[in-house]
């Protein structure tokens, strides 16, 4: 998309890169050599390693062993992951290995158009508001951009994907989806069983019953230590399914701490094969706190692109949410009101990144 802009000149650099699609992607290909002002977070928000805390390695789960004779030991280390830090990998899931394989190259192929070409799924311009290509997370209300690109698909049913989802990565997308509801299913079934609290197959079905998957593509950064690839946040949804490559730069905050400076963040380690699961805001209000959504934020590289793909598995907008009632009636208090997910929702989307802040909208 031809386009003259000054790197540092705000207006110049928003319009080249939020409103005609240029994305991250058009800065780092017409050859800047330094992160432009408007993406240098704050000092307090930058992710420095001197205080990131040695990788996760023991938080990897067979969940084919959920069906065998380990079940109560794989279901106890699945609640314990979710009880502490809101995160944790899966293996043997039932996800094709070569479809994630493939779904890393179709994002990278997604991503290596033409902007013009990626343009066309601009909020406002898309053919359809289940697709929507944008950069940051909310530019317009964004003291610091953050860098990363992205397309987001949301599911409705099969024929709206396979007219309105991007030619070149529809199939996989869809598949992914496919491929990996059993599986988010019997993990939530475990999670509410372990509460004590009964749910059948049509509750499960509401409260993950939005689908939303993304390609997330964080380019090459001439100086990742000023910047971020999306800052600090929880998810708005029950579980979050995702796919990263192998180059690493998720990171999750272990507990909490009195101040910014004591905090400790633990890389979530790339593993071949493997599929990260995270608690979000959803389930943390449905199990009244006991659940723990989990803040996390990804660096960027300097050597290398990366792509990653989660999907957001969300309750429909129509459905309320609110902490289970037996929990209630065993802890003597609502830690959370209850609240329509589509209002959630829409305040999720309204705000900057902020860590769990997002949860104060359903604060009892």
């Amino acid at each position: 998309m031809a386009s003259t802009f000054t790197y540092n000149d705000e207006n110049s650099l928003f319009n080249f890169v939020v409103k005609e699609g240029n994305g991250v992607k058009g800065l780092v290909d017409s050859g800047l050599t330094e992160v432009p002002d408007r993406y240098i977070q704050p000092p307090q928000h930058r992710i420095n390693k001197l205080h990131i805390a040695e990788s996760l390695k023991d938080m990897t789960i067979d969940l084919s062993e959920l069906d065998g004779p380990n079940h109560d030991q794989v279901a106890k280390a699945i609640t314990h992951a979710a009880e502490t830090l809101g995160f944790f990998q899966v293996v043997n899931h039932g996800v094709p290995l070569e479809l994630l394989e493939s779904l890393k190259v179709v994002a990278h192929k997604f991503f290596a158009q033409p902007a013009e070409k990626k343009a066309v799924y601009l909020k406002g311009v898309s053919p359809s508001p289940m697709v929507k290509y944008g950069t940051s997370f909310v530019p317009e209300k964004e003291k610091a951009l953050e860098w990363k690109d992205y397309v987001s698909m949301t599911y409705t049913n099969d024929g709206d994907a396979h007219n309105f989802w991007p030619n070149e990565c529809k199939e996989v997308a869809l598949e992914y989806i496919k491929t990996s509801t059993e599986m988010v299913k019997k993990l939530l079934q475990t999670l509410i069983g372990n509460l004590g609290v009964k749910a059948d197959d049509s509750r499960l079905d509401e409260l993950v019953g939005l689908k939303m998957v993304n390609m997330n593509f964080y380019p090459t950064c001439p100086n990742p230590e000023v910047t971020v690839g999306v800052g600090r946040h929880s998810d708005m949804g029950t579980l979050t399914v995702l796919l990263q490559d192998g180059i690493g730069g998720l990171y999750v905050k272990k507990g909490e701490s009195a101040s910014k400076e004591d905090e400790e963040w633990i890389e979530i380690p790339p593993i071949d094969g493997a599929l990260v699961i995270n608690v979000g805001d959803t389930l943390q209000i449905l199990s009244n706190g006991r659940y723990k959504s989990a803040e996390h934020r990804v660096r960027t590289t300097s050597t290398e692109s990366r792509v990653s793909v989660p999907i957001f598995n969300t309750p429909l907008p129509v459905v309320k949410i609110g902490p289970f009632p037996e929990l209630v009636a065993r802890d003597g208090v609502a830690r959370y009101r209850e609240v329509m997910f589509g209002e959630y929702m829409n305040n999720f989307f309204s705000n900057s990144h902020d860590g769990k802040k997002s949860l104060d909208f359903a604060s009892a």
